[in-house]
């Protein structure tokens, strides 16, 4: 058998935050932020709602598309930088609020690579037959910890959630290859800072990073599954920046329609950005069985992680 993904579920706060109204707030202009990152609006969770009850509503979904009951979840995962508190963790959290009575819960701390490492964890867990389904999700509020007079990096980050239920697949589907990786040495380009709790970000350094990284794995796990980049048919990446996504979608080769692009309307959700373009991309259709989709993503610590994974249930 192999290690795939049963079923999805997302959440989308319904605030909407356009490029013209960030205008009124900082200097700022909607031309320079959509030709420079891709985004146009990006979503805000309300004040009363927190990361853990984002991740509540997209794990419902997730669990109901994969017909799986919450009291059969053996293992809880949540990819978070913006937890409700330190502790308890956020999964542990969403174990009480599902009922997910014999889960154990952990969070996973790898900022954009979160679900990513999430998800080659659970991996683990099934393949070794210790569990038989995990819950993973990427869920993120990353409006608390924004710098809204910073027009560099207010005009970037939104809010939101993605889940998938992991389990076996039949033979030959799942995930077929995987790279995780990190370089504590650049963690200086992208963290939160411990006096004013803000996210801050060298820009031009995370770019030149990331520009290079997601092709560079995109790659690498296709030639470890046995496959030939022109195999491809659905590349989800990190929505962080639509130059970076498409230096990856250009050295793979593939058409503009065969990539997640919901930073348009999402901005970076950070580890809730492939779950959440994953969820939507097999709900609209993008992704039918037998495809074979890569995910890529890149964050900070820096970290990084890409899949090979041949669609299936």
């Amino acid at each position: 058998m192999g290690v795939g993904v049963l079923g999805t579920g997302h959440y989308i706060p319904s605030n909407v935050v356009t490029n013209k109204d960030l205008e009124k707030r900082v200097d700022t202009s909607d031309e320079w932020i959509r030709t420079r990152t891709g985004i146009e609006e990006r979503r805000i969770a309300e004040d009363d709602m927190d990361t853990s009850d984002m991740a509540f509503h997209a794990a419902v979904h997730a669990l109901e598309d994969a017909n799986v009951k919450a009291e059969d979840i053996d293992l809880i995962l949540v990819a978070t930088v913006t937890p409700d508190t330190p502790f308890p963790s956020v999964s542990c959290m969403l174990q009480d609020r599902l009922g997910a009575v014999k889960a154990a819960a952990m969070d996973v701390s790898a900022a954009c690579a979160g679900f990513m490492y999430g998800m080659i964890t659970a991996k683990q867990f099934i393949e070794t037959k210790v569990y038989k389904h995990v819950l993973v999700v990427g869920t993120e509020k990353l409006s608390k910890i924004t710098d809204w007079s910073d027009r560099n990096t207010c005009v970037l980050f939104g809010d939101g959630a993605g889940a998938a239920v992991m389990g076996e697949v039949p033979e030959g589907k799942g995930i077929l290859s995987f790279e995780l990786g990190a370089n504590g040495a650049g963690g200086e380009h992208l963290y939160q800072d411990v006096d004013s709790g803000h996210l801050q970000m060298n820009g031009r350094e995370v770019f030149k990073f990331a520009v290079r990284q997601m092709p560079e794995s995109s790659v690498k796990v296709i030639e470890e599954a046995g496959c030939k980049r022109e195999d491809v048919d659905y590349l989800i990446p990190h929505q962080a920046n639509i130059r970076i996504m498409e230096a990856a979608r250009e050295k793979l080769g593939i058409s503009e329609d065969r990539m997640a692009t919901s930073i348009k309307r999402y901005g970076n959700n950070s580890s809730a950005s492939i779950p959440m373009a994953l969820s939507e991309s097999v709900q609209n259709g993008k992704i039918k069985d037998n495809d074979l989709v890569v995910l890529v993503g890149f964050g900070a610590g820096l970290t990084w992680g890409a899949i090979a994974l041949r669609w299936g249930k």
